[in-house]
């Protein structure tokens, strides 16, 4: 998952049916996609507004969000500690439509009693929709936290189900 991409950073405002989207690209690698609540820039230093250079970006979250994109095919660099990489490595293994508990992402990546710090990576994950957070519950099947809010995760679920019923739980993550 991780690429080190070297160039000055850009950020632009995707807009979708979840609301605005924050993202952030380095020479073609996505850095971060957040929910945008209303701060003019970005968390990556000297990154620059270029809405236009994360088109690459907003065309495949356009066809992810009309239910033509099940996969991305996009080049990510998420910056954490190697636990959160690991999680966030899980996280994108979990198929579309598809969901897993935080007890599945720690077992998945070998620690099966760490499922707080599971679940704090998990609301770290600074690739959001992309890298699937939003397909992460509770044991027992609840929503928990989301950082778009439950409205979102649940809208998100739905989609990837294509609006009917319960997503599937899987039971491992990778």
């Amino acid at each position: 998952m991780e690429h080190r991409s070297e160039g000055t950073a850009t950020w632009g405002l995707i807009d979708s049916p979840v609301g605005a989207l924050l993202t952030v690209v380095r020479d073609g690698v996505v850095l971060e996609v957040s929910y945008h609540r209303g701060e003019e820039r970005s968390g990556v230093p000297g990154a620059e507004r270029d809405d236009a250079a994360c088109s690459f970006v907003r065309d495949q979250l356009d066809e992810y969000f009309a239910g033509e994109r099940t996969a991305f095919d996009l080049d990510l660099e998420p910056h954490g500690t190697e636990f959160q990489l690991q999680v966030w490595g899980a996280l994108a293994s979990i198929p579309y439509g598809e969901t897993a508990s935080y007890g599945d992402i720690a077992r998945a990546v070998g620690r099966p009693r760490a499922v707080r710090a599971v679940g704090g990576a998990n609301n770290s994950n600074p690739i959001s929709i992309i890298v699937p957070c939003h397909r992460v519950i509770g044991s027992d099947g609840s929503l928990t936290g989301y950082g778009g809010g439950l409205e979102v995760k649940r809208a998100l679920l739905a989609l990837e189900r294509g609006g009917s019923g319960p997503p599937r739980r899987v039971r491992s993550a990778t």
